[in-house]
């Protein structure tokens, strides 16, 4: 894996993550501390998921 598509495949997952962010704080009702950092942690893990999957299927 060289610099690029390093650097790629974050990027993927910082959209990922911030989309699935967004659409987590759309449907919830009210912001609090422990919800922010478990929605935040649950996008992230959707996001690197989310890119795995994307990756897996664009190799074949």
């Amino acid at each position: 894996m060289d610099a690029r598509t390093a650097l790629t495949g974050a990027l993927e997952v910082l959209v990922w993550w911030g989309a699935l962010t967004l659409l987590w704080l759309v449907l919830i009702s009210t912001v609090d501390t422990l919800e922010w950092v478990v929605g935040t942690s649950a996008a992230l893990v959707g996001a690197i998921a989310a890119w795995g999957a994307r990756r897996a299927v664009g190799d074949r």
